[in-house]
Formats: C-alpha cells, sequence, structure tokens
C-alpha cells in the first residue's frame, strides 16, 4: 500500500466519524454553539499551519474584493452548508443525514453544466437520476422516529449538498491559496454560527467529556482531514483512484453509527446509498473511459 493510498483511508475514516459524532454532541449541546466552536478551533490550526509554511504572508497581496469574494465562499461552503448538515443531523437518524449529504458530489456535476457550461450527457444525467433515486428511497417512510422533525430534516441534508456543491462549482473559478481560503472559510463559519447561536440559543458550559468531541471535530475533522487529504492528492500515480476511496466514506460512517450510536443498519438507507454513490461513480467511470 502505498503512502498516498494510506493518507486517504485515513482521511476517510476521520470523515466518517463526523455524522454519528455531531449526533452525539448535538444531544447535550446546542448546533451553532458546536459548529461556532469547533470551527474556531479549526481556524486556530490552520493559523498555526499557515504561520508555519509562510503562507500567511499572501494575506497582504489580497484586496478587498478577494476577502469578499473568499468570505462568500465561505458563508455558502462552509456556515450555510455545515449549519444545514448540523440541523440534519440533530433531527434525523446519522445514517440518513450522512446518506443525504453524499449528493454533493452529483450537485457539483449538476452545478458545473449551469455555471462552467460543460455539457450534460446522456452518462451525466442517468447519474444524476440514479442519486435523486436514492433520495426517493430515503424519503419514503421518513428519515427519523419523529415524522414532524423528518421532512425539514431531509430537505435541510440536501438543501446544504446543494450549497456545497455549488461552493465547491464557484471555488474552481477562482485562484487562491487553498490553506488561506480555508482558514478564512473557517472563520466565517465560527463567526456567523456564533452570531446566531448568541441569538437564538442558550449555551452550555461544555463538559471534559464535551471538549474531546470539539476538539475532535475541530482540529482533527475540519482541519487535519483536509490537510491528510491535499496531501494523499498531491504526487499521487493515479489521482481519480486516491479521490474515489472518498466514496467509502458514507458506507463507513453507516457502520460507526451503528458502533456509536446503536443505530440499525437498514436495508432501505443501504440500497439508497447505493444509488446516490453508484450513480457518482457511474458517471466518474463511464466518462474516464470514454475519453480514453
Amino acid at each position: 500500500m502505498s503512502m498516498n493510498t494510506l493518507l486517504a483511508i485515513i482521511t476517510v475514516v476521520i470523515w466518517s466519524s463526523i455524522a454519528p459524532l455531531v449526533k452525539l454532541m448535538l444531544s447535550d449541546l446546542p448546533n451553532y454553539e458546536v459548529l461556532s466552536i469547533s470551527s474556531y478551533l479549526a481556524v486556530l490550526f490552520l493559523i498555526v499551519l499557515n504561520f508555519k509554511t509562510g503562507n500567511i504572508k499572501e494575506l497582504k497581496n489580497y484586496k478587498a474584493k478577494d476577502y469578499v469574494i473568499i468570505s462568500g465562499l465561505g458563508f455558502i461552503g462552509f456556515f450555510l452548508y455545515n449549519a444545514l448538515y448540523y440541523y440534519g443531523i440533530g433531527t434525523l437518524t446519522s445514517q440518513v443525514a450522512c446518506i443525504l449529504n453524499y449528493l454533493w458530489p452529483m450537485m457539483i456535476v449538476v452545478f458545473s453544466c449551469i455555471i462552467l457550461k460543460e455539457k450534460m450527457t446522456f452518462i451525466k444525467g442517468f447519474s444524476v437520476l440514479c442519486s435523486f433515486g436514492g433520495i426517493v428511497l430515503l424519503s419514503v417512510g421518513g428519515g427519523s422516529g419523529n415524522a414532524a422533525n423528518s421532512v425539514p430534516g431531509m430537505v435541510a441534508c440536501i438543501l446544504a449538498a446543494v450549497f456545497y456543491g455549488l461552493f465547491s462549482v464557484l471555488n474552481k473559478k477562482v485562484n487562491y491559496n487553498q490553506y488561506i481560503a480555508m482558514m478564512i472559510f473557517w472563520f466565517i463559519s465560527a463567526f456567523f454560527s456564533m452570531i446566531l447561536g448568541l441569538a437564538t440559543e442558550t449555551w452550555i458550559p461544555i463538559t471534559g467529556a464535551g471538549w474531546l468531541g470539539i476538539i475532535w471535530i475541530g482540529f482533527i475533522v475540519n482541519a487535519l482531514a483536509y490537510l491528510l487529504w491535499a496531501l494523499a492528492l498531491n504526487g499521487a500515480e493515479n489521482t481519480a483512484t486516491i479521490a474515489n476511496i472518498a466514496y467509502l466514506t458514507p458506507f463507513l460512517s453507516l457502520i460507526l453509527s451503528a458502533i456509536i450510536l446503536g443505530e440499525a443498519i437498514t436495508a432501505k438507507a443501504v440500497i439508497a446509498l447505493i444509488l446516490i454513490v453508484g450513480g457518482i461513480l457511474a458517471q466518474s467511470f463511464l466518462e474516464t473511459k470514454k475519453t480514453k
């Protein structure tokens, strides 16, 4: 096993922990409190990283317009995405929220056609339909034991995927240092979630166990995992193969949800996940094969 593959697998394991861990955290703490504090920890990690690598010097090269663009991207792709995803996790089962969240790669395909004017081929269209078939399947019977919260939670997760897909495509159109940009992205997430949290929630003192969860989300999931993923892709002999490892995340998340939360892995969830991820992988495989 190559070092790139090992780093990719470690990253996927870290990412797969986010849904069950956030679900566990939200049973004791308000949504925005968890999001804000974990986002600030990610900012702290990236400040240290950018100082150590010298990237921090690039801040002086950016104009006001650049900061507006980066902040706008952070608002869409980090604050709105996470706020909606956290709401979905809090109201649905962890596994359903995670599965719906993995619509974002397909939303990249859709927005690439709309914004980047890429051609919507038959293969892409078929793959999109497969992924949305997974949503329809999950929607039958709802996604949680509380029917009143099920529909809003599912809508929140789908919107989160839409916003992250939009963010990913818009981010392709700009050329900023990604470590600097990510530092600002997480600051925007931290700032707006703090403002909304203080206005709408009663924040609760965090205990020792709670801090362990916050630190894991902030330092490990929000910051370190992205660094490991970048290292995994950098210099990889086959970038597509490494990138496809990311699609193991929701499958591992289902297993962790069963272990940590005691959630039953339903046949409906597995089939829906296969439809959603299968549509993405089919599009990637067939498009690659077509270009050879």
